[in-house]
């Protein structure tokens, strides 16, 4: 995975409508952006456990856990922090630059003003998409099925042929069939940031983000506009 800009890991809370400055109302998804407690640190070099990661990255917990739901190895991990108190629903490690994870240190919470977007900034924001379900070609891909006209029977919502005869004598791989549709990794790139309230820990965007409400989403500059 490529080292990039640092972000933030965050959930989304729904939609809303912000008004501008010409007045016009503007879609805006809402997410609520750390603060990420950094429970560990990976370096290129050798750490204090006298062992070498070969890259960078911080390892960031979001969403506070009851101490109750805290396994023994759970707290056993989280000694550095402050002990079970500090345990988070989410672990997520993220790989930046080596100067990037030079700033910070283990215990140290990192929050939206870290992060420093302002308001025109263009961002990925990656989540899980809703899950569909086993779904049909015309569903999953779009697919135009066959003409409803005389001579069509029962054969409407069909996907086709998918093969040959002796030659291939298989199916190629990727071929467009039937299969459970959602629930996968997403990025949405180069969305517009409408809004940041740093003192709520809120960023609003203009723009679709994968997932339902309450899903957890990982918030970067966009790859496409940063070196």
């Amino acid at each position: 995975m490529k080292e990039r800009s640092l972000g933030i890991f965050g959930r989304k809370l729904g939609m809303t409508q912000i008004f501008g400055a010409d007045g016009h109302a503007m879609g805006v998804t809402v997410l609520e952006l750390g603060p990420n407690l950094i429970l560990g640190k990976r370096t290129k070099g050798q750490n204090a456990n006298q062992r070498t990661d070969n890259y960078s990255a911080l390892r960031l917990g979001f969403d506070p856990k009851p101490v109750r739901k805290v396994k023994k190895a759970e707290a056993g991990t989280l000694k550095a922090v402050g002990g079970a108190e500090k345990a988070t629903r989410m672990v997520r490690e993220m790989r930046v630059k080596d100067e990037i994870a030079a700033k910070f240190e283990v215990g140290q919470n990192l929050t939206l003003k870290d992060v420093s977007f302002k308001i025109g900034d263009l961002i990925d924001v990656t989540a899980t998409s809703i899950g569909k379900g086993f779904q049909g070609v015309i569903k999953r891909h779009h697919m135009h099925g066959f003409p409803a006209s005389h001579g069509t029977h029962e054969y409407f919502r069909h996907g086709g042929s998918i093969g040959n005869r002796k030659w291939p004598g298989r199916v190629f791989k990727g071929r467009g069939m039937p299969g459970h549709m959602g629930n996968e990794r997403v990025t949405t790139q180069n969305i517009k940031v409408a809004l940041v309230k740093e003192d709520e820990n809120l960023l609003l965007i203009h723009g679709a983000v994968p997932g339902h409400k309450g899903t957890y989403v990982l918030v970067r500059p966009a790859i496409k506009s940063h070196p």
